[in-house]
């Protein structure tokens, strides 16, 4: 928030209020726990059925509460794309972290280090020689081994090691004293949101076709690895079917956002989850017919992905447009005029970067506000 009160104590006085939710101040980030218990649950059964382990990606929530929800479930742990991240949670009581981004300098090293010795289970990433040599030189001094996959890069070129250039840093990586090889990552995050399910799923297997290939070559020169990690929530469905993966790293599953939805709904399909991610935005202005004015802007949204889609409280086949850093608008047709303190619920284009413009999720049950949850690492993301 920065200025004034927090978003907690605005409106920490609505929980248990009936149509406590209507009344929130906005702009703000809204959950309803109903259709975020329902995903959460939702991917839980489908890891059991299919055997396979998960370790969603908080970088789409960065909330204490609700990876506590996804252990209960039956998570192995949690993803943080961010040591910062990864500490705000480890320091509310989060056992087991992976860090999906490597962590390179002297200063980030040290702190990732120091995490490892509070943390009972830890683990990091590599996909550099270098690199694994400062790690490993860190983790000896403090006289307790890091857990390390070393990140295969799946074509993105993003981070990671290409499969066929991969095995001498693997084996660096094993005959290193101050480190314990773990096994591989491998996110192939350029398929996530491919429209077209035909080429989604060819682009996936054949990514994890290649991880595959290497794990075998791995296991034959005795470096097998215990954990292949990766897949995302566009491919939760898929990456089971090859048979290599050890465990899922689903992050957006829990919220969705118009940018997920797109990639089912586009195509003819339902999406598999529940949106359960919002923010909830007033009319401000409306003295123009067809055009309302909102409070939420460019500063409420990523964005990267267009603009949000309404959910509800405005007209069928209305449209939401940016109509300023503070600002929203809303272009309506129909016999319902719009006026302001209508109260108008948005589908986030993009929910991982939205929330980290947010302080606090407004849970919310039967449009009653049920309880105020902080988002960590908001600020202290590096």
């Amino acid at each position: 928030m920065g200025f004034g009160m927090t978003a907690q104590a605005l409106n920490e006085n609505l929980i248990g209020v009936p149509g406590g939710q209507a009344m929130l101040q906005t702009p703000a980030l809204v959950i309803d726990l109903d259709a975020l218990e329902r995903n959460i649950a939702a991917m839980a059964a489908h890891a059991k059925k299919y055997g396979i382990a998960l370790r969603p990606h908080a970088k789409t929530h960065k909330s204490v509460e609700i990876a506590k929800l996804q252990i209960a479930a039956g998570a192995l742990g949690v993803c943080c794309a961010k040591l910062g991240e990864a500490e705000a949670l480890a320091a509310g009581g989060i056992p087991s972290i992976l860090v999906t981004s490597p962590v390179v300098t002297d200063r980030g090293i040290a702190r990732l280090i120091a995490l490892n010795a509070r943390m009972k289970d830890l683990m990091a990433v590599c996909d550099n020689a270098e690199t694994a040599k400062k790690l490993d030189a860190a983790a000896r001094e403090s006289g307790k081994r890091l857990k390390i996959l070393v990140d295969i890069d799946p074509g993105m070129g993003r981070t990671g090691i290409r499969p066929e250039l991969a095995e001498p840093l693997v084996r660096q990586v094993a005959e290193s004293r101050g480190l314990e090889y773990a096994g591989l990552q491998c996110y192939a995050g350029q398929v996530q949101h491919m429209e077209s399910p035909n080429e989604r799923r060819a682009a996936s297997l054949n990514a994890l076709k290649e991880l595959g290939a290497l794990r075998d070559r791995l296991k034959a020169g005795g470096l097998a690895p215990k954990i292949l990690s990766g897949g995302g929530t566009g491919t939760f469905d898929i990456d089971p079917d090859a048979r290599v993966l050890t465990e899922l790293q689903v992050g957006s599953y829990v919220f969705m956002d118009k940018q997920y939805n797109d990639v089912w709904e586009k195509p003819g399909d339902r999406p598999p989850f529940a949106t359960s991610l919002f923010v909830q935005t007033t009319v401000i202005s409306a003295n123009r017919d067809g055009l309302a004015t909102t409070d939420a802007g460019f500063k409420s949204f990523a964005t990267d992905a267009g603009p949000p889609a309404i959910a509800h409280g405005a007209p069928d086949g209305a449209n939401y447009f940016f109509f300023g850093d503070e600002q929203g608008g809303i272009f309506y047709s129909g016999d319902r005029k719009l006026k302001p303190g209508d109260v108008v619920s948005c589908i986030v284009p993009h929910c991982d970067p939205t929330v980290n413009l947010y302080d606090v999720y407004h849970g919310v049950r039967g449009g009653r506000l049920e309880t105020i949850w902080a988002i960590e690492g908001r600020g202290r993301a590096a």
